[in-house]
């Protein structure tokens, strides 16, 4: 016989051993993935597979779900949205920017040691139907893509994928993502917080977003101007006969003025850099073997006449010794995705496509361009009316959509809804280095760059972007010299 106070100490500890047998056999069995080809072992849970989001056009979304390394129990819920519109955010996010691998020398994978599942676990969404895995069998589907379908399948996703992880449902919970992110993410924000769905959101971080079709796309002039990829002369023509914003709005309507086609002559005289430069990160060297753009449509060059959209990248380069980051990883990332065996490890499937690319040509194809133009910074606005916390944050060597014209509409956005500045516009720090500049305007609204970065922000500068991610996640300022 026990004594008593064992009888109650050995029930106590079964029953936490129950609970906690619960919260294991509560995942969805089906979709834990054991093991990824070419993966060294790992201490945390990692899941992926497709959520239907509708049932009668049998269009489903693919998740890939990585729990934190540690304590997964006691750490926030941060959903990542790539942007395009048609990128993918397993391909790109998760195996080439902040995942727990990233893929090096040709389709090899390794811990990515600034992984974000270091302080948080982290849902990557294929969005919408087209990208990555992601599909629709009704394929009349595509001719209605845009911002609004978008969002409500993402909603959609979401409320389905908590049933699968009761846990997560109460958790706090984040909205992240980059470039036309700054579309998906404040817009599924938006929904949520009207739809009065129980979910504990508590704010979203943007980086390198389009959030006003004329600002971002009119500051590509300055930057090209203030680094010294056009001349003066250029950059007056530019600015005084057919901007980039106007010029984009001709191209998407078919009819291309003869100002413009001047303007973009003397421009494209002088820089050829969807040849030579990177225009997602000027500073880095290009990857000569592979071409895959974020936002293709932002792209412009005059050949025989006519406007051509080019794809592009971002290049990947390390800032520390100790992670080395190949150049041409978005080039290794859809070659991994492609085989069989890591499909299979994935439970994902090819429908409508023979190949995974990482951005959907008949999601960039097909995506409502007018959506493009509509901004968002007012959706911004109304998150932070609504008591979200926002980060806007840029890569400061990104010409696509570059930090000046994002910075100009965070800092408007504020003196609209009467913000006070509470923290200068001031330098932070990692490592005794610089990391970028920050600014604070009242108690939930901060604009920071990110020092020496691309488009892609952890992509190029992977520890910085990580400190960044950490501080907005506990609320805390970004470190101080």
């Amino acid at each position: 016989m026990f004594p008593q106070p064992w009888i109650f100490l050995i029930a106590t500890i079964i029953a936490i051993s129950l609970f906690m047998s619960s919260l294991v056999e509560s995942f969805p069995v089906a979709d834990k993935v054991k093991s990824l080809p070419e993966q060294l072992p790992v201490s945390f849970q990692q899941f992926a597979g497709f959520v239907p989001v509708d049932d009668k056009n049998q269009r489903a979304l693919f998740y890939y779900f990585v729990e934190a390394e540690t304590n997964p129990a006691s750490k926030p819920l941060v959903l990542w949205l790539n942007g395009g519109p048609g990128c993918t955010s397993v391909g790109v996010g998760a195996f080439t920017e902040h995942g727990p691998f990233v893929t090096n020398q040709g389709e090899a994978i390794e811990k990515n040691q600034y992984s974000w599942n270091k302080e948080a676990n982290i849902l990557y969404l294929e969005s919408p139907a087209g990208v990555g895995f992601s599909y629709s069998l009704n394929l009349s589907f595509y001719k209605t893509l845009n911002d609004e379908i978008t969002a409500r399948d993402s909603l959609v996703f979401l409320r389905r994928w908590f049933a699968k992880f009761p846990e997560y449902k109460n958790r706090d919970f984040y909205i992240t993502g980059e470039s036309y992110g700054g579309h998906y993410v404040p817009q599924l924000a938006e929904l949520i917080i009207k739809s009065k769905v129980n979910f504990n959101l508590k704010g979203i971080a943007i980086g390198n977003p389009l959030l006003d079709f004329d600002t971002d796309m009119n500051a590509v002039d300055e930057y090209y101007w203030s680094h010294g990829i056009i001349s003066d002369y250029a950059y007056k023509i530019r600015t005084s006969l057919c901007n980039s914003s106007r010029v984009l709005r001709e191209y998407f309507s078919g009819q291309i003025s003869k100002d413009c086609l001047v303007a973009a002559q003397k421009v494209s005289e002088e820089y050829s850099f969807t040849n030579f430069i990177d225009p997602y990160y000027v500073v880095g060297e290009k990857c000569l073997s592979y071409n895959v753009s974020q936002a293709g449509f932002l792209r412009e060059t005059l050949n025989s006449g006519m406007f051509q959209f080019r794809n592009s990248h971002y290049v990947l380069q390390t800032e520390e010794p100790d992670q080395q980051v190949d150049e041409c990883n978005l080039k290794y990332s859809e070659m991994y995705l492609n085989r069989k065996d890591v499909q299979k490890a994935l439970h994902a499937r090819l429908e409508g496509t023979t190949k995974y690319r990482l951005c959907s040509k008949i999601v960039q194809t097909n995506y409502d361009p007018l959506n493009r133009e509509i901004p968002t910074i007012n959706v911004v606005g109304f998150l932070v009316k609504s008591g979200l916390r926002v980060i806007v944050y840029s890569g400061d060597q990104d010409s696509v959509i570059p930090f000046m014209g994002t910075r100009r509409l965070v800092d408007r956005l504020a003196k609209t809804l009467g913000l006070k500045t509470t923290l200068p516009y001031s330098a932070w720090f990692v490592d005794k280095q610089v990391g970028g500049w920050t600014q604070v305007y009242g108690n939930h609204l901060t604009y920071t760059t990110i020092r020496g970065a691309s488009h892609g922000t952890p992509a190029t500068q992977p520890k910085r972007s990580f400190v960044l991610f950490n501080a907005f996640l506990q609320g805390k300022p970004l470190p101080k010299a």
